[in-house]
Parts: C-alpha cells; structure tokens; sequence
C-alpha cells in the first residue's frame, strides 16, 4: 500500500509532525470544524508537496475531513523518510523516498494518481504534466485542484492558454496570504537556512547575488542584506530592477555580477540563469545555490561538462567543481532547492498560511463545481485566513464605520 524508505522510522516522524502541528493555529482551526463536518468525505485527494511534516499535518488534515489521501514528494530530495513513514501510519497513503531516481521519481507520481483523484494538490505542476501526459483518462473524474507554486502557476497558465487545461485549478500561489508571506518570508529565511547549515561560513561583508526579483527574489535579497551583505540583483523585468534599485540594492547583468559575488542565489523559476560563460569569470569560492523551483536554473549540466568534480565540502550537500585554471566553484544541494534539499524548507508558521489556503480551496472547488480552467482564490478565503493569523497572535485591527464604510462605496 505504501512505497516507503524506512517504516522504522516513524517515531522520529510523528515528533516533527506534532511540533508542526503545535505551531499551526489556522490549520488547527480548521481541524476542529472537519472532525465534525468531514466537508471531503468521499473526495479522494492526490497531493505532490515537499513531504516533510508541515506537508503531512495538511495530508492528515485532508484525511481527517474525510477524504481517502495519497502523497509524494513534489522533489526527489525533499521527501522526509521519517515523516513519510509516520504519515503511512496516521491514515495517509504515502508514496515517498527520499533520493529517489528519476524512474522512482515519476513511479512514486504514477502510484499516487492510481488513488483515481478526485482532487488534486500540486506544486510545480508536477501531477499536472502527468495526468495531461500517460493518464489523461483520470481527468474527467477531477473536480479540481490547487497549485502553490510560481513555476507551476505559469505551466496551468499555459497549459489553459492552449485550451489542454481538463479541469478547474486554483491559483494558490497568486492570493495574497501566499505570496506576500510563503514567497517573501518564507522564501528569505529558509533559502539562507539551508545555505548557513550546509556551509556554515558567515555572510556579512559578502557579496550576495540575487538573481530574480519576485516576490521569493525580494525575501532572500531582504534578509540576505539584514545577514549584513552586500546585494546584488540580476534581473529581465526592467519595472523589477528599478524596485530593487529603489530598495537600496546595486543591479547589473549576470555577466558583470559574476565577477563580484560571493553568493549566487536563483530565484526566477527560468532555464539557464546561471551557465558555462557565466562560471568562467566567478571568483574562486563562489557558491552556488538554487531557490527557485526546479535543478535548471543553475546550468548544472555544463558545470559537470566544464569542470572536474573533485571536492566535498562539509556534507553532500556542498560540492566543488574545479575549473581547468584551478579555481573552485562550489555547488549546493545539487543545484536543486536549497531550502529543502539542505533544510526544513519555510517556516512552520508561514506554511500554516498557505496549506490552509490550499484546504479551504477545495473544499470551495467541491461546493461550486467550476468549469476548466484557472481561477484565483476565493477572497473571502483569503480575508479568513489573514483574519485567524491575527487572532492566533492576540491581534486586533479596526473595523470601518457604517458612514466609513457608505463613504468609500460612494466616492
């Protein structure tokens, strides 16, 4: 029933998953009023999320409400096996190894879809592309599903814009309690968590390349200038390089960044920011890490093809590559999602935002059966969530007057 790495080590799981769980009042909200009303029951939910324990108190949340669930990893090294064993045995379908290959990747894909979804969650578009691919006879039996991610919001988008979309997908990545929060804060501090831990080198008085200027962009340029670094920002979207140039950043092309930086982080969810002319003038040292979504950002393939692997650095998470003139480029987590493959990933708090978002989303999908296509969150869902954080942290905010109120709807 289950494709797991190591059964045994679920003790070890359910302690990530109730510390997660102890910091996520939305989610437990939630919780409260699905144990009760089951607003899923009968929904068969397929989910590909970075599975660690954040992931999983959503994917026992969903069981809970009553749906039949099965999961994977959204990346072969983000699958927590610990987690992954102790969600199997809380009522989760799991199929999960952490290092999957490229064939287990998309086996561990093919096993959740054979649950014959209902709903979906999806980030990248990585469930999408195949259900659109080798089993697109599912796709009259989906209601509907939610994406969380840039990368994979531009995919949906594409795939609507050539009428190929065969069911209704929410935009999740696009409300606001996402991208202003998982995006930027969730993005900026767990980027630098997973460089810090898997080098352990200082930032201050370096210089950090930023390449992309979105909102995942802005969050590890913030906190990489709060870490005391000097920014750099690479950009294509000239409105975006004069934001950072107005936030007190310098910004230049990748070329020129090159040959000053220290850090170099992706965060455009493009192909090939990073590549071969662009290694031959970096400083010796330089680093070399990837935030965006998938390994492509940073031309790992003509790294391998220009450069002699020859160094390990403090685990297997930080690896060098020599050139042929003997400087030492040094790439991490594989060129795959720092803040995953070499940490927790967000912040639990900021993903109680957004997994909430994805739970109410569907059950909005099973109340309104929309037609295909792409479609935002629904903004009373958005205001719930931004309501529940504030009362979660003891908050309190004003209301408008009725006169206040009769103002602005005139004006």
């Amino acid at each position: 029933m289950h494709t797991l790495r190591n059964p045994g080590l679920a003790p070890g799981g359910h302690d990530k998953m109730n510390w997660a769980s102890t910091h996520m009042p939305i989610l437990q909200r939630i919780r409260q009023r699905y144990r009760t009303n089951r607003p899923l029951e009968g929904q068969r939910v397929a989910i590909s999320l970075h599975l660690e324990a954040k992931t999983a108190v959503l994917a026992e949340l969903l069981h809970e409400g009553g749906a039949e669930v099965a999961i994977t990893s959204s990346n072969p090294l983000t699958a927590q096996d610990d987690v992954a064993a102790a969600l199997a045995e809380r009522g989760v379908i799991v199929h999960a190894l952490r290092g999957a290959s490229s064939e287990e990747f998309d086996m561990l894909h093919q096993r959740v879809l054979d649950l014959e979804p209902t709903l979906i969650i999806d980030d990248g578009g990585e469930l999408t592309e195949r259900l659109h691919g080798n089993r697109i006879g599912l796709a009259p039996g989906i209601i509907g599903g939610a994406e969380e991610t840039t990368t994979g919001v531009l995919r949906l988008k594409a795939l609507a814009r050539s009428g190929r979309l065969s069911y209704p997908m929410v935009l999740v990545n696009d409300a606001d309690m996402k991208h202003l929060f998982d995006n930027r804060y969730g993005t900026g501090q767990s980027t630098w968590d997973g460089i810090m831990r898997s080098t352990n080198l200082v930032v201050a008085g370096k210089t950090v390349v930023v390449a992309g200027y979105g909102w995942c962009g802005k969050g590890v340029a913030e906190r990489s200038r709060g870490l005391g670094a000097r920014v750099i920002v690479t950009e294509v979207n000239p409105v975006r390089a004069n934001e950072a140039l107005m936030d007190g950043h310098r910004v230049m092309p990748m070329m020129a960044a090159c040959r000053q930086g220290d850090y170099f982080i992706t965060v455009t969810g493009n192909y090939g920011v990073i590549r071969e002319e662009h290694f031959a003038v970096m400083k010796d040292g330089a680093l070399l890490a990837n935030a965006g979504h998938f390994d492509v950002e940073v031309d790992v393939v003509a790294l391998k093809r220009t450069a002699r692997r020859t160094h390990v650095g403090r685990g297997s998470d930080v690896v060098g590559y020599e050139m042929a003139d003997g400087r030492v480029l040094w790439l991490l987590a594989e060129g795959r999602l720092v803040n995953l493959a070499a940490g927790d990933g967000h912040p639990t708090e900021i993903m109680d935002l957004t997994f909430a978002l994805q739970a109410l989303s569907l059950e909005d999908l099973v109340r309104t059966r929309p037609q295909p296509g792409v479609y935002p969150v629904n903004p009373e869902v958005d205001a719930w969530v931004a309501r529940i954080r504030l009362e979660a942290l003891n908050l309190a905010i004003d209301e408008l007057t009725p006169e206040q109120r009769a103002y602005l709807e005139n004006s």
